[in-house]
């Protein structure tokens, strides 16, 4: 549910929530983030399920990326490996053992920048899979806690679709907590741009190792 670079409050989480950390080149906030109709078209829900459809922060973006859909499976679904292609995570350990599955949780971490209304911390995230469906889609959810910072739930959908040129990923998350709806645009800036750094890193991964 949240993830550096331009990024700022992702799951990452992992619920994907993703925080992370610059927020530097900040997107806009979720009412006026660009969605293309086309990438969007399908429900985004993953066995029925999505994100909070009553959460006042969310955002949700897409990419297509020219690899094959086992390559950027693994990648995602590979928990523990998140570091090595993500530099917004700073550690990933599974909760359980096995290929990723509802019910699996995962514990990882990654940097908060100070904002005008919260201090520079790290966020300690644990995820839990709510939905799965190989090769096709993951959702997860959990809380995000650092020194001076709480998000409730961040709850993270993504949806991979083959398509001329490669796989369209589609990422769409929520948050809720009390700290970050007394901020919204800031909260969904840094949410924005948590997964757009996200997106562009498993692009650069996936394209990398096609």
């Amino acid at each position: 549910m949240f993830s550096t670079r331009t990024a700022a409050l992702t799951v990452p989480l992992a619920l994907g929530l993703a925080f992370a950390a610059t927020l530097g080149a900040v997107a806009a906030p979720a009412q006026a983030a660009p969605v293309s109709g086309a990438a969007h078209r399908a429900p985004s829900v993953c066995r029925g399920e999505g994100v909070d459809p009553g959460a006042r922060i969310r955002y949700r973006s897409a990419v297509v990326i020219d690899a094959p859909l086992s390559t950027v499976w693994k990648l995602q679904t590979d928990v523990e490996r998140w570091p090595s292609w993500q530099p917004p995570v700073l550690s990933a350990q599974r909760l359980d053992h096995g290929p990723l599955r509802k019910g699996s949780s995962f514990r990882w971490t990654t940097p908060a920048p100070a904002t005008p209304t919260t201090p520079a911390t790290t966020l300690d995230i644990t995820s839990t899979v709510r939905q799965l469906q190989r090769g096709a889609c993951v959702l997860w959810s959990g809380p995000a806690v650092g020194a001076g910072l709480r998000i409730d739930e961040g709850v993270h959908l993504w949806t991979f679709e083959k398509v001329e040129g490669g796989v369209r990923v589609r990422t769409e998350e929520t948050w809720t907590g009390a700290q970050v709806e007394a901020d919204v645009p800031t909260a969904t800036a840094a949410l924005g741009a948590g997964l757009e750094a996200w997106l562009r890193d498993l692009k650069a991964a996936a394209e990398g190792r096609a």
